[in-house]
């Protein structure tokens, strides 16, 4: 399936954090009434505050939306979010404490004063007007590669400062950039019972794998995806009592690192490209979120 997967998007073309890793399962939630055709990113996109509501995520990752949003302090004593025109440093709760103790992880590594906090949500969740597919219930979090040296970054750089890539061969490597404290900061990442998955290229799952002693199980969350060498995407579970809310099937057993390693060589050695049987789709409409979202954009 990995392999699949691998050689359909690896010919297509496919964007990073379009459609991350597994597709989440069919959901339960009801939809919105199928006379509202708006678009459904034109709405949420736009929308400045989050809902008067009590927090909450709905529906799945690549199709909800997220009822009483908080914001992510756009600085911290260990962290700085970035982008901030961008205004999607808005999660739950339970995103924002786990970037809080996250941050306070990274700044006992060696050269990290913290953390560079990218993309979360936007306040009300729901498809953006540019990029990800997901981020839509207040669960993703985009963590930068680039290790912070100074946490007293104004606006303006924070616009135009960029991290750095990892890989190297398309991904099938990491490049000298790579350090032990970025496998301890997401190895540290992972073994938190909150983290559902953390999407990063293949050529660093393979190097986890090759470094990693001792109990391996935190290697199964972490999932081999295309683009994620700039930043590492950390997904959390739902929230229990969230009861709108739907995660994705859990990780297959084990630790993965076979399936990365065919990802690894499908990039050195690409297979014959496959036709694709997939139709082209356009963006999400209103009435294809959970029936809960149009309350939520209302709010």
């Amino acid at each position: 399936m990995v392999r699949i997967i691998t050689v359909i998007a690896l010919f297509l073309g496919l964007a990073a954090c379009q459609s991350d890793d597994d597709t989440p399962r069919r959901s339960s939630v009801s939809t919105q009434s199928s006379n509202d055709t708006r678009v459904a990113k034109s709405v949420f996109g736009h929308i400045p505050t989050p809902s008067a509501q009590e927090s909450e995520s709905i529906g799945g990752y690549a199709k909800g939306c997220q009822a009483g949003a908080v914001q992510l302090a756009e600085t911290g004593p260990t962290w700085q979010a970035m982008r901030l025109s961008r205004n999607r440093n808005w999660a739950q709760p339970t995103t924002v404490a786990f970037v809080e103790d996250l941050s306070r992880y990274a700044a006992t590594l060696k050269g990290w004063d913290g953390l560079y906090v990218g993309d979360m949500s936007q306040p009300r969740g729901g498809p953006m007007l540019t990029g990800h597919a997901s981020h839509q219930t207040g669960l993703d979090i985009d963590v930068w590669m680039l290790p912070p040296e100074r946490l007293n970054l104004s606006a303006t750089e924070r616009e135009n400062i960029s991290s750095i890539s990892m890989q190297r061969a398309n991904g099938a490597y990491v490049n000298s950039s790579w350090t032990a404290e970025h496998e301890a900061l997401i190895k540290r990442a992972a073994e938190d019972p909150r983290v559902s998955r953390i999407f990063v290229f293949a050529g660093a799952k393979v190097e986890m794998c090759k470094n990693a002693t001792g109990d391996r199980s935190w290697l199964r969350k972490v999932r081999p995806w295309f683009g994620h060498h700039y930043h590492f995407h950390v997904r959390l579970n739902c929230v229990a009592g969230d009861a709108n809310c739907e995660d994705q099937a859990p990780p297959p057993a084990g630790d993965g690192c076979e399936d990365a390693q065919v990802w690894v060589n499908n990039i050195l050695n690409p297979p014959p490209a496959q036709p694709s049987t997939a139709e082209p789709r356009g963006p999400l409409l209103m009435a294809e979120l959970p029936n809960q979202c149009g309350a939520v954009a209302a709010n």
